[in-house]
């Protein structure tokens, strides 16, 4: 008889979300799926307003990553005036974008996956948490919660606001840096860098202990799309966008981000809100254009990073890829954010370094003089697209954002199918059955709502019912 079961809600993930798992008669996984079951509509009540607000407006979609979208939004505005915006304007984004995915990585790592992790996938549900990790490695949960509030304090720092920062605006920012923040932030640089070399040294540890989660936790071919410099370095707030195929082979080279709609489609189904991007080109339908994002497809894209020490770190990662190709299992996420942090604090690091950073001059000014306009950075997630249109009053008349969780979403949803036909038995439910599928949601670390949620316990409750509806077995948190 066929069953369906249920997990509702997805936990340690930020926003609210499903999943669905359809066994056949014989007891067998027949299909899974990712639910994200909220809605919320930006780019509608957006519409009408002006696109200077855009920056402030927009960072209000997450308190997670409130900085890329607002960064995302400014260079969106920067493209409407047609200005380029003052070196050291672009060098203080740039320092901002690097503490908050120095933060939300942080985040990830130690509060959100660490538990499992850490602590063992199967270990007591009660204490696979945050303060389960308190409690058995004190030292480092402390040390992640003072690394993730360097980056906010950087933050802080720079733009009044650890979240929703209102700082980042058409044609710049909107106050220079001052030589006593910019010590102030030098100042916890070397903490948070020994933090993240010992986060790095605990990832290659779980990646050895886990073996078995890392060759079936999103293990699947599949393309990859991120920014790159202009000389194929990995990249962050600029450059061009880079789409790579299952054996690494390069199917779109610098290709001007604004132009994004040429090769990415956005597919819909009934039963998400969540869209579903996917590459163009492949003729095949959505499924065959499956790509990732984030942390593990930048790391896939790029043909080096541009700091000693994370340079180092991405030549010992390839070494996952099978005969040279890029790194498919969506499990070593985890380990390529901590990479990101390398390389997001050594480049806090060279930026504090440029005399060029604490220049007055941070802002260009010019009217209104194109009608439409794209912003895209890499957020902590992936890479995160803004497009505005507006009309001769600079009232918008039309918003896209295309959001790097959604670029996910068809990953995702495999990860969910893969994972369960590897670990379910049958009508058998279990906690670590239901935290190994959940964990694979986590992989991604995705931001469904793209707003501010508490990190805690959660409730959760699953039941298996028969086709005639009765209830063959439950589990509840």
């Amino acid at each position: 008889m066929s069953k369906t079961i249920t997990i509702a809600p997805v936990t340690r993930i930020e926003g609210h979300a499903k999943i669905t798992i359809q066994l056949n008669d014989a007891g067998e996984v027949a299909d899974a799926r990712f639910h994200v079951t909220e809605f919320r509509g930006f780019e509608k009540f957006c519409l009408g307003r002006s696109y200077r607000e855009m920056p402030s407006i927009t960072e209000r979609i997450c308190g997670i990553c409130p900085v890329s979208h607002a960064l995302a939004s400014a260079k969106a505005g920067d493209a409407l005036k047609g200005v380029k915006i003052p070196p050291a304007a672009e060098k203080l984004r740039r320092l901002m974008h690097c503490a908050q995915i120095v933060q939300s990585h942080a985040l990830s790592f130690y509060l959100l996956s660490g538990p499992d992790l850490l602590l063992g996938m199967e270990s007591d549900p009660a204490k696979r948490n945050l303060m389960g990790l308190l409690e058995a490695m004190p030292d480092t949960a402390r040390e992640g919660i003072r690394l993730r509030q360097y980056g906010q304090e950087v933050i802080r720092l720079l733009g009044d606001r650890s979240v929703h920062p209102a700082w980042a605006v058409s044609g710049g920012v909107r106050e220079p840096l001052s030589p006593e923040k910019r010590d102030r932030i030098a100042a916890g640089l070397p903490e948070a860098l020994a933090t993240a070399k010992k986060a790095l040294k605990m990832g290659g540890e779980a990646l050895e202990r886990l073996t078995e989660e890392a060759g079936c936790y999103g293990s699947f071919p599949s393309l990859y799309l991120g920014l790159v410099s202009e000389t194929g370095g990995l990249e962050h707030y600029d450059g061009a966008l880079r789409m790579m195929d299952e054996s690494g082979g390069v199917l779109e080279e610098q290709f001007e981000p604004a132009r994004y709609e040429e090769i990415i489609g956005e597919a819909e189904k009934s039963w998400s809100y969540l869209k579903f991007p996917y590459y163009k080109p492949r003729q095949d339908g959505p499924d065959a254009g499956m790509y990732r994002v984030g942390p593990l497809a930048r790391l896939n894209v790029a043909k080096f990073a541009a700091t000693p020490l994370a340079d180092a770190e991405l030549r010992v990662f390839r070494q996952f890829g099978e005969g040279g190709g890029p790194v498919q299992g969506s499990f070593y996420y985890h380990q390529a954010r901590l990479i990101e942090i390398l390389f997001c604090l050594e480049t806090i690091g060279l930026l504090l370094d440029d005399p060029e950073l604490l220049d007055t001059n941070v802002r260009s000014h010019a009217r209104t003089n194109n009608r439409s306009g794209i912003g895209v950075v890499e957020a902590p997630r992936g890479v995160l697209f803004h497009e505005y249109r507006v009309d001769g009053n600079g009232l918008l008349n039309y918003v896209n954002l295309v959001i790097a969780t959604g670029q996910n979403n068809l990953a995702m949803n495999r990860t969910v199918l893969q994972i369960a036909k590897k670990y379910l038995n049958g009508a058998r439910l279990d906690e670590g059955l239901l935290n190994r599928v959940e964990h694979g949601i986590r992989c991604y670390d995705p931001c469904l709502s793209c707003s501010t949620h508490a990190v805690g316990k959660l409730p959760m409750q699953v039941a298996l019912y028969g086709p005639e509806g009765e209830l063959l077995d439950s589990i509840g948190r």
